[in-house]
């Protein structure tokens, strides 16, 4: 049974093994390529080590790929309201309501027919 474990997708290690998979290089060629050990190559694929960001462009390079980097706001607040109270509001919302009991039914008017 193989345990090679994979980086995460997003993380550099598994970017990084898609830009060799697709660019049909081995770990070996792609070590080569770049000047390091294919040893180095799987440590950082298999998320052992993390390479530094200069490396891993120099690596995506050897693969005939770059990297392209897009700033992204977060969001942490809405109209000025902290995530964690608009939760807490939302939560409370929700207790304020009617438990319904698995088998119970629930009253309505009735309507003539």
């Amino acid at each position: 049974m193989d345990t090679t474990r994979i980086d995460p997708p997003g993380s550099a290690g598994a970017v990084l093994r898609d830009a060799r998979l697709r660019s049909g290089l081995s770990l070996r060629a792609l070590a080569r390529r770049a000047g390091t050990s294919h040893a180095t190559i799987r440590a950082y694929e298999t998320g052992s080590k993390v390479p530094g960001f200069d490396t891993l462009c120099r690596l995506l390079d050897a693969c005939g790929y770059g990297l392209d980097i897009r700033l992204s706001k977060r969001i942490r607040e809405r109209d000025g309201v902290d995530r964690g109270d608009e939760l807490l509001d939302v939560l409370r919302l929700a207790d304020a309501f009617p438990v319904r009991r698995p088998g119970s039914r629930i009253e309505r008017p009735a309507f003539p027919g």
